[in-house]
Parts: structure tokens; C-alpha cells; sequence
């Protein structure tokens, strides 16, 4: 594997790119069930029901920890940007780890208030 790939770096980058992918892709489901709202009452309370399943509310924690995930790995790409660092490899890895530990957090909050 390439050293570069190695660095945790690369590894904030993938995290960074596949869960603003992952939210892109639940952006329109979102949009479609607010509308539902706005149009079909029936059909909201159905998926509200179906929203209160176990499994579903786990894949709603992932999106809170994707969505962490995604802020984390933002701020620190524009705080290696914006401000001063004498070197920007102290930077890097310390903000990595703190954004997963970060997203972990927020959805582990967000389950336990979920269950």
C-alpha cells in the first residue's frame, strides 16, 4: 500500500468525501418525507411509525455520526487552510482522531435518547 494511504491523514480525506456522499444521497429522502408532511398525513404517520423500529433508528444514529463525521473533518480541513501552523503534520492527526471520537460520541447521545 502507499505510504500516503497509510497517513491518517488520507484516512480524515475518504471519511470526509464518503459521508458527504452518504448525506448527499439521504438529502433527497429527507426532502421527500418532509413533503409528506406538508401533503399526505396518512402517509407521514405510517413512516413515523416505521421510523420507531430499532433498526432504523440505529441507521438514524449513523447519519448523526456521519454528519459529525463531515463537520469534524470540514472544520479541520479549513482550520489547516485559514490559520497559522508551524508544521501542518502537528496538525493533522490530533483533529483525525478527535473528529471520530467526536462522531462516535454524537451518536452514541444521540441513540441513548433515541431508545
Amino acid at each position: 500500500m502507499n505510504s500516503a494511504r497509510r497517513h491518517g491523514a488520507y484516512w480524515a480525506f475518504i471519511g470526509h468525501r464518503l459521508s458527504g456522499l452518504a448525506l448527499g444521497l439521504f438529502l433527497p429522502l429527507h426532502f421527500w418525507i418532509l413533503a409528506l408532511a406538508l401533503e399526505e398525513g396518512q402517509r407521514l404517520d405510517r413512516f413515523l411509525a416505521f421510523a420507531e423500529i430499532g433498526a432504523v433508528k440505529l441507521a438514524e444514529a449513523g447519519l448523526v455520526a456521519l454528519l459529525v463525521l463531515h463537520l469534524s473533518f470540514g472544520l479541520r480541513l479549513l482550520a489547516l487552510e485559514l490559520l497559522a501552523w508551524r508544521s501542518t503534520r502537528d496538525a493533522r492527526l490530533g483533529w483525525v482522531v478527535a473528529g471520530g471520537v467526536l462522531s462516535l460520541l454524537a451518536a452514541g447521545v444521540f441513540l441513548a435518547g433515541a431508545l
